[in-house]
């Protein structure tokens, strides 16, 4: 039995949090599957000619729609099973989740297209590409620092909105850097640890700034992190992030001695460092948010549909949500390994 009433141990209360944790796990893979092909999207500007270019899309190409796949599931359990706080969220949000799936429609288009195009117009659909993972990219970013501020609309939110977008453009392009080093060779690998190492730190502040704002935005927050003795028992997760900073920070500074002996030990750190930071900051966010949907204003037994529908849905996702771990997980043991040159 929990504090607002709420008992566990029927339908009406176990339901909704299989379905928010559901939710939560499918938000946690999309962010770290698709934010590296998003992130390598972003990079692809940067490539010196055509060849790289090709090569950084081998690397995500068996991968990125099935990715996507996440962002669907996620939605749709909140569609399903929270209507209520999909109703407020998607509102409140209207304009950048429109915006994020634009970018997306682009980045699909133009990586089919690019595939057939002349190779005059090769540049054009490798442009559209880029704009599209930047623009999905930032929006993400700012419904992240509007969902952190409660949806309030004032200039203040906004910039600090607008900020963590910029801030995820920076972790993606960090997540898709330690991608590239791992998944490819020679010069454009030895480019990947330069992108890694120019993004590392802008992460880091965003990182600082949800940490500093989550907190301050709401009192109960504040008390979950900072009274005794949840101060000392959370006290491990900015202490871990901070120390995988560093690790990839030296990491990084250690790769271009090694890679230019192709001595390829190491190369998977500054890529597992990301996914263990994005791992914690997720879950310190979810600990901060819990039992939140809304914060401070609707809570996942609030927003839940009625529990007869939360049933037939459930046996639905019993079905559903295993074949798409399984899919995805034999799709990565298939396709992994370096890549190699891609052919049109």
């Amino acid at each position: 039995m929990l504090e607002s009433g709420i008992d566990l141990s029927t339908p009406a209360g176990w339901l909704p949090l299989v379905f928010a944790l559901i939710m939560a796990i499918s938000m946690l893979a999309y962010v770290i599957l698709d934010g590296y092909d998003l992130g390598v999207g972003i990079l692809l500007r940067k490539a010196q000619d055509t060849s790289q270019k090709d090569m950084m899309v081998a690397s995500i190409g068996p991968f990125w729609d099935a990715n996507e796949t996440w962002l669907v599931l996620g939605v749709g359990v909140l569609l399903v099973a929270f209507p209520a706080a999909h109703g407020v969220i998607l509102g409140a949000l209207y304009l950048p989740v429109a915006l994020m799936l634009v970018a997306l429609t682009l980045r699909g288009v133009a990586f089919d297209f690019r595939v057939k195009a002349k190779a005059q117009h090769r540049p054009l659909w490798d442009k559209a590409f880029y704009l599209g993972s930047v623009l999905a990219s930032w929006s993400q970013g700012f419904m992240l620092g509007q969902l952190i501020t409660g949806f309030k609309h004032d200039v203040a939110n906004y910039l600090f909105s607008a900020l963590i977008g910029l801030c995820l453009i920076s972790a993606y392009r960090l997540l898709g850097a330690g991608w590239l080093i791992m998944k490819t060779e020679g010069e454009l690998q030895l480019q990947a640890v330069q992108w890694a190492r120019k993004s590392l730190w802008l992460t880091a502040l965003g990182v600082v700034a949800i940490s500093i704002a989550t907190p301050w935005i709401s009192p109960r927050i504040f008390d979950k992190w900072f009274s005794f003795p949840y101060v000392l028992m959370l006290f491990p997760i900015p202490t871990v992030t901070a120390a995988l900073f560093a690790v990839m920070a030296r990491s990084l500074n250690r790769l271009p001695t090694r890679l230019k002996d192709s001595n390829q030990y190491g190369v998977a750190v500054p890529f597992t460092c990301t996914v263990g930071i994005f791992l914690l900051s997720f879950y310190g966010l979810a600990y901060s948010l819990f039992p939140w949907l809304v914060i401070d204003q609707l809570d996942i037994w609030k927003a839940a549909s009625s529990t007869e529908a939360l049933m037939v849905i459930f046996y639905g996702v019993v079905v559903v949500f295993p074949v798409i771990i399984g899919y995805t997980a034999y799709a990565y043991r298939v396709f992994w390994g370096k890549s190699t040159a891609l052919v049109y």
